[in-house]
């Protein structure tokens, strides 16, 4: 795919964090689509679509209240996931994941909120953000097929959003995995 070797994401923008009880934070991405709120609620509900660009997998739909086995990448064991809210195509709730999809003009203005340990909240919003990336090409009828895990670590632009979303959350840059090359 030679439109995979040649994505770069763009600079650390649409974020920001909040802080919870303890070592919990929210981390907040927004992100404006050019797609129907229709078609963005079945990229973020739907098993086959969330294959293609979400950091995990599920074994059926999340577009309705109920229990979804999801497996993150890189991690063996599925988690069972309680899909709390299902109101499409506005707000989908699971586990410590809330979407919000707001109409803007005949796009979407996407919003994640995502509690997650402040010692990750850098390394969650470069995740997010080349997810995110990757769902606007496939929503586009552009796919670049999705870009996860130790893969999107070990990449460039991964680690470039790394230090910037650390620099501009005001966090220490954590150290990588013994695994991924340093920049």
């Amino acid at each position: 795919m030679i439109e995979r070797e040649q994505y770069q994401p763009s600079p650390a923008y649409g974020a920001q964090i909040r802080r919870n009880e303890g070592d919990k934070w929210t981390l907040i991405l927004t992100r404006d689509l050019r797609h129907s709120p229709e078609k963005v609620w079945e990229a973020l509900t739907d098993p086959a679509h969330l294959r293609e660009w979400a950091p995990f997998e599920v074994d059926g739909s999340m577009g309705e209240v109920g229990t979804v086995n999801l497996t993150w990448a890189g991690t063996p064991q599925a988690i069972a996931t309680r899909v709390t809210r299902a109101d499409a195509p506005k707000v989908l709730e699971y586990g410590d994941a809330r979407w919000e999809l707001e109409p803007l003009g005949s796009g979407t203005r996407l919003t994640l909120w995502h509690n997650i340990d402040r010692r990750y909240i850098a390394m969650g919003a470069a995740g997010w953000h080349i997810s995110l990336d990757v769902l606007d090409r496939l929503l586009s009828g552009t796919p670049i097929g999705r870009i996860v895990g130790l893969e999107a670590m070990k990449s460039g632009g991964w680690q470039r959003l790394l230090v910037e979303y650390s620099k501009q959350f005001r966090l220490e840059t954590p150290g990588l995995p013994p695994t991924v090359p340093k920049p």
